[in-house]
């Protein structure tokens, strides 16, 4: 579920909505504060950057409260925990269609669009042309808002970012 979550967000980002010219992004960066609160109101946030290349390449660079990074490319995912010093290996649990996401995107009012996938409803506001923030209930309850600033769209993103080799000593776990 987290990954396919991941993968959903950034596939929107780049083919949101009719109103949006997504076939003319190539790239897309963004600065986003992603808060998620439980059931009991319990919150946490984190924040970071997101990277995203139309060729399926996708990283999600987490500063706060903990570095992380989450690199999505194609089907696989790894996400590095430098303070624990461990690589997980893995891959996404369901495939994504998203010409049938685009299809199936519903314009509920003036900025605001939704989206189902796998028993999830997904909201997305878009202002100017340009995603400001997708909200959803994840599969364990929670809510969870993403919101994006500082986007910048068909910026030069060098296929290297997405590179990741695990450093001497770390611990790589696969799934």
């Amino acid at each position: 579920m987290f990954y396919r979550m991941f993968l959903f967000c950034v596939l929107f980002l780049i083919s949101a909505s009719a109103s949006i010219d997504f076939e003319k992004i190539k790239t897309f960066k963004a600065d986003f504060v992603q808060t998620i609160t439980n059931e009991s109101g319990k919150e946490i946030t984190y924040k970071g950057k997101i990277f995203v290349k139309n060729s399926g390449k996708v990283l999600w660079e987490y500063s706060d409260p903990i570095k992380k990074d989450v690199y999505i490319i194609g089907q696989s995912v790894i996400i590095d925990e430098p303070e624990l010093e461990q690589a997980i290996f893995t891959s996404l649990e369901k495939n994504i269609d998203i010409l049938q996401l685009i299809k199936d995107a519903k314009k509920l009012r003036e900025n605001l669009y939704e989206a189902r996938l796998y028993d999830n409803i997904y909201y997305i506001e878009i202002i100017d042309n340009s995603v400001k923030q997708i909200y959803f209930k994840d599969e364990l309850s929670n809510k969870v808002l993403i919101e994006f600033k500082n986007n910048q769209e068909n910026i030069d993103i060098d296929d290297s970012m997405f590179l990741f080799n695990a450093p001497e000593g770390y611990d790589v776990i696969e799934k």
